[in-house]
């Protein structure tokens, strides 16, 4: 069935990231639904919150079934979480850390630390991971950059995105013409992550300026 027809018969709009994803969808099946996943943890802004209850909406239609839908949904997860691991691969340990020393309002030790958190927890932040909106794509290159070893992280990010995918998917299965309620809640939670994130950075930033501003009269007093 055409996205027309579709759109016609149910409240899937014919336009818009949805109506592109049920587009692709129709067209390609779950393979088209994984690609759509792909693309979602490279380019964070495409929501899953979209398209995943839109497949799982589609399978409810028949055009594909509930297994192909979570199985192409997480193989397109586990695909794009893959290309941003290898990304900080290549960025590798040495040229991060060159590139910190050279960015303002940050020091070598926060690195340092960072990166002592990530060997603690480094696999519950992939695993978990994979469940918070725009987190689930950031994780990967960390994870990338510190060298997880491969099978660990593909294993990590397969189980929590099938975890994930398969509330989203099961959700528009179930609520069928209903499926954009789904968007409205996970797009409420997609905003207070970014809410806290943005928060955390300017947090951060704030208390920098701040030490520098106590250290400089201190550096001043010593020298003289």
């Amino acid at each position: 069935m055409h996205l027309s027809i579709l759109a016609a018969q149910t409240d899937v709009p014919a336009d818009g990231i949805a109506g592109w994803a049920t587009d692709l969808i129709q067209t390609l099946g779950g393979p088209g639904a994984g690609l759509l996943i792909a693309l979602e943890n490279l380019f964070p802004p495409l929501p899953s919150e979209v398209i995943l209850p839109l497949t799982g909406f589609t399978a409810g239609q028949g055009k594909l079934s509930l297994f192909a839908a979570l199985f192409w949904t997480t193989l397109g997860a586990v695909v794009g979480a893959a290309v941003l691991y290898w990304i900080g691969r290549v960025i590798g340990r040495e040229r991060m850390y060159r590139v910190w020393e050279r960015m303002p309002l940050v020091k070598v030790s926060d690195l340092e630390k960072t990166e002592a958190w990530f060997a603690k927890h480094g696999t519950k932040a992939v695993f978990f991971g994979r469940m918070v909106p725009i987190f689930r794509s950031l994780i990967s290159v960390p994870a990338g950059v510190e060298k997880m070893p491969m099978p660990i992280f593909l294993l990590l990010t397969a189980g929590g995105s099938l975890i994930w995918n398969s509330i989203l998917v099961l959700a528009g299965y179930w609520l069928g013409d209903q499926w954009h309620i789904v968007e409205t809640y996970v797009g409420v939670l997609s905003k207070v992550v970014l809410v806290i994130a943005v928060i955390a950075v300017i947090g951060y930033v704030v208390v920098r300026f701040r030490g520098r501003g106590n250290g400089a009269p201190t550096a001043k007093h010593r020298a003289s």
